[in-house]
């Protein structure tokens, strides 16, 4: 059984918060993993670009950030998967959905997707969509069409 756990840092506690960690294991299930323990914190550009100048030397905001960790404990005979963390952005999240000309519900999917397949060990060079990782995320994206994390009342967020 997997766990997913959701935090915020700098925005407040998004009221979709459970829909996300919900979407994030049917990802999960999607990728056939079992036993994992992810995190996945929602922040805002102030902590994202803390984050990005530190890690990545890029001292600007991005929409999504993986940190991966990659550690097996065995508890009580159970081995659970510690994959690492997840960052997103909302304030990118919504700038980019504008941008794009999508909902920032399917920019939001998108990216847990994103996360989730960069802990599991893929990774792109290019923002190809033929990029073997990409085509994948928009697979799932397409397989889960009809969830939804984000809540429209009153707005998406």
């Amino acid at each position: 059984m997997n766990n997913v756990t959701i935090n915020v840092e700098e925005v407040p506690p998004p009221i979709w918060s459970d829909n996300a960690l919900k979407f994030a294991l049917k990802v999960l299930d999607e990728i056939t993993r079992e036993n994992w323990e992810l995190s996945i914190l929602f922040c805002g550009d102030k902590k994202m670009t803390e984050l990005n100048s530190q890690y990545r030397n890029k001292n600007e905001p991005t929409d999504i950030l993986s940190f991966p960790l990659g550690e097996t404990i065995n508890d009580s005979g159970k081995n659970i998967y510690f994959p690492g963390d997840i960052v997103i952005s909302l304030d990118t999240l919504t700038e980019n959905s504008k941008y794009f000309n999508i909902s920032a519900d399917e920019e939001l999917r998108r990216l847990i997707i994103h996360g989730i397949l960069h802990l599991n060990g893929m990774d792109h060079k290019t923002t190809d969509s033929s990029e073997p990782m990409l085509a994948l995320q928009e697979e799932i994206l397409n397989k889960l069409k009809n969830e939804r994390v984000m809540l429209s009342c009153g707005g998406e967020k």
